[in-house]
């Protein structure tokens, strides 16, 4: 890593809360794992894959600033240069993306001095724009600053920039399109999951006709809106940059349980390895949504030259304990008769919506605080 941006990242890092002075011995043998892949030649991804995916992730941000560019194949020894302000000369998405980084301030540790949460603020803006500007092809979405915040605290602005650039081209691209098509096709695939891991719950919810919009802040956030705490998300991120672009919408189907926040990551991964994309998409008879995203995941594979990402994800998680039993004991559930439902019914599973981030708060400490632009302003 450039000696720049190492600087910078050892600077960011201290905006995160410590709680890593004490490390007992599984977590030293981890840290010794990752500084050993970091140090081989070639690097050795595919152990960092499984290091950020396993128990605990990267622990720190020290070492995010590390592993993440080495996740997605960036040269940290040639960044861009900082992005300047005048991109926001007659920039279309300028006002949107100004009005929400000013809602952003939640998004920001407590306690914070208000003259260096401000410099971050114009650094998100002025990282946003330059992204954008860089790639026409991409459009703007409400809650995308909501991802460029997080990597932004965890690694400094120009590391930030080249992360975010290379995650809006590929993870982030179904999201990016002119039209919401994409996304929401990729909802579509969050029902066969609930499916498959609890029936009765996805035959309530079909009947009901919930949808899947309670979770699109969800999917296009990777859940940086709704959770608090900056160690969550943080740790989240490990996990989805170092797996499948659909990911998030794996661990959105396993949210609505009051399980410990390491076990919905497992559980996430294990529904993944068994039911794969290429599954879902043929049992939620959407393709487009495989075909946008595991295309750029695709793409990205061959520019990285390095282990598949699923293939990588796949060993990691047969050595969790009891993984392969866990995902048996959910499959082995027995479909329960569908009921009949009424308007009280359908109230109660979009309670069951809100309750996924309860949920989540009781392991997570979660809100919903986020009303997007989508179609008819459905949030309100």
């Amino acid at each position: 890593m450039g000696t720049n941006a190492t600087m910078q990242c050892e600077t960011m890092s201290l905006l995160s809360p410590p709680g890593m002075s004490y490390f007992d011995s599984k977590k030293k043998r981890k840290l010794a794992k990752i500084y050993q892949a970091l140090s081989s030649d070639p690097i050795d991804v595919a152990t960092l894959r499984c290091m950020a995916i396993g128990e605990g992730g990267l622990l720190t941000d020290e070492i995010r600033c590390k592993v993440w560019p080495k996740l997605l194949s960036i040269n940290t020894d040639d960044l861009p240069p900082l992005p300047g302000k005048e991109l926001r000369e007659d920039n279309k998405d300028f006002q949107q993306v100004l009005l929400d980084v000013r809602r952003s301030l939640r998004r920001f540790p407590p306690g914070m001095p208000d003259d260096q949460r401000e410099g971050l603020q114009e650094d998100l803006i002025d990282i946003i724009l330059h992204v954008l500007k860089r790639n026409p092809q991409l459009h703007y979405y409400q809650g995308y600053h909501d991802i460029v915040v997080t990597i932004l605290l965890v690694v400094g602005d120009r590391l930030a920039t080249a992360l975010v650039e290379k995650l809006s081209t590929h993870h982030l691209r179904a999201f990016m399109n002119p039209t919401m098509d994409s996304t929401k096709h990729i909802l579509n695939y969050l029902m066969p999951i609930i499916d498959q891991m609890n029936p009765e719950v996805h035959d309530f919810m079909q009947s009901a006709e919930v949808g899947t919009i309670f979770a699109l802040s969800w999917l296009i956030t990777w859940f940086g809106h709704v959770l608090s705490d900056l160690r969550h998300v943080v740790r989240l991120y490990d996990f989805f940059l170092a797996c499948h672009p659909l990911m998030p919408i794996y661990f959105a189907a396993v949210i609505p349980q009051d399980l410990p926040y390491e076990t919905l990551i497992s559980r996430a991964g294990d529904l993944f390895v068994q039911f794969p994309p290429s599954r879902l998409a043929r049992e939620a008879a959407q393709q487009q949504a495989e075909r946008t995203a595991a295309s750029a995941f695709k793409d990205l594979e061959l520019a990285s030259g390095q282990q598949r990402r699923d293939a990588v994800l796949r060993q990691c998680f047969r050595k969790w304990p009891r993984g392969e039993e866990r995902t048996k004991s959910i499959l082995a559930k027995p479909r329960m008769p569908r009921t009949r439902t009424n308007r009280f019914a359908k109230l109660a599973v979009m309670g069951l919506a809100v309750m996924g981030l309860t949920v989540a708060a009781a392991v997570a400490r979660s809100a919903l605080e986020w009303a997007p632009k989508f179609e008819l302003q459905i949030f309100p």
